[in-house]
C-alpha cells in the first residue's frame, strides 16, 4: 500500500523510499522478491549479476516503473565517466539512466571541471535524469548542492553521524536535490549495545526509519544479505516515522556508539 512514508514521487515515478543495493549478498531471488514487495529503486553495479540479471529482465520492459541508478567505479577523468554511462545504458537495455553518480568524492573520483562538465552532458543528451555524487564531507556536500549542477547527493547519515541535521539540510537551495541516505545502520554498529549501553540496540529496521524520519531524506540505501532481512526493512517502514520516545532513544544510542 503506497503512504507517503514509504512512497515519494521522485523523477516523475512514484518510488518506494527503500533503495535495494546487492552488495551484500542478496541473491537474485532475493532480488525479484523486492520486486513484488514493491521496491522500485536499485542501486546497480553492472558487475553484479544477481540485480543485473533484474534490471534486463524486469526493469528494462517496465521502465517508468522503476528508478535505476549507477555510476563509474572510479570517476576521476571526463572520458571514463561517459564510457561508465554508455557501458551502463548497453547493459541494462535502457535507454536512459534516472540517476547516475560518481562515488565518494575525494577517494573514488574527483569533482573536477571535466568530471561534472561530462555528467551535465549526459544529462543535457537525456542519457541520465539526476547527475550526483556519494560524498562524506557534509560541508563540501551543501557547498556543491548549493552552486549547483549536481541534483543527487548520497551521504551518510544514521543516529550515530547525525550531522548532516546541522551542515547540510538547512542549506539545501529552495529546488532541493534528491537526497539519498545511506550506512543507516552505522555498519551494523547500531545493531549492537555498545559498552555500557543499558537497553536495547535498534533493529535494523529502526535505524532506516530513524533516516526517512527526516523529511529532507528522500530515500534509503540498503544492502541486505537475504531475503529474510529484507522483508523485516519492509515490514519495519509500513510502522511510518519514528514517535518522540523512538527518536529519543535513536539518538542516545547513536551518541553512545558513536563514544
Amino acid at each position: 500500500m503506497t503512504n507517503s512514508f514509504t512512497h515519494r514521487t521522485l523523477l516523475g515515478k512514484s518510488v518506494h523510499r527503500y533503495g535495494l543495493s546487492a552488495s551484500y549478498g542478496i541473491d537474485e531471488a532475493g532480488v525479484r522478491e523486492a520486486v513484488d514487495l514493491g521496491v522500485n529503486y536499485f542501486f546497480w553495479n553492472p558487475r553484479n549479476k544477481h540485480i543485473t540479471n533484474v534490471v534486463k529482465d524486469v526493469v528494462a520492459k517496465d521502465r517508468e516503473r522503476f528508478v535505476l541508478a549507477t555510476g563509474p567505479t572510479l570517476g576521476y577523468f571526463g572520458g571514463s565517466v561517459r564510457r561508465a554511462a554508455e557501458r551502463a545504458l548497453r547493459k541494462s537495455g535502457s535507454d536512459y539512466i534516472d540517476v547516475f553518480q560518481v562515488f565518494w568524492a575525494g577517494k573514488m573520483s574527483a569533482l573536477t571541471e571535466a568530471v561534472v562538465g561530462e555528467l551535465v552532458k549526459l544529462r543535457e543528451e537525456g542519457k541520465v535524469r539526476r547527475i550526483g555524487v556519494s560524498i562524506h564531507d557534509r560541508k563540501r556536500a551543501a557547498k556543491l548542492a548549493a552552486e549547483g549542477p549536481l541534483d543527487f547527493f548520497m551521504i551518510r547519515y544514521n543516529a550515530a553521524h547525525p550531522g548532516a541535521e546541522v551542515d547540510i539540510f538547512p542549506h539545501l537551495p529552495e529546488k532541493k536535490p534528491l537526497i539519498a541516505a545511506y550506512t543507516a545502520t552505522c555498519w551494523t554498529k547500531l545493531l549492537k549495545p555498545p559498552k555500557g549501553w543499558q537497553g536495547p540496540a535498534a533493529t535494523a529496521g529502526d535505524c532506516f526509519r530513524f533516516c526517512l524520519t527526516n523529511s529532507n531524506v528522500d530515500l534509503v540505501i540498503s544492502a541486505p544479505k537475504t531475503a529474510a532481512q529484507l522483508r523485516e526493512n519492509l515490514t519495519a517502514l509500513e510502522r511510518g516515522p519514528l514517535a518522540e520516545d523512538e527518536m529519543a532513544h535513536m539518538r542516545a544510542l547513536g551518541k553512545a556508539v558513536h563514544g
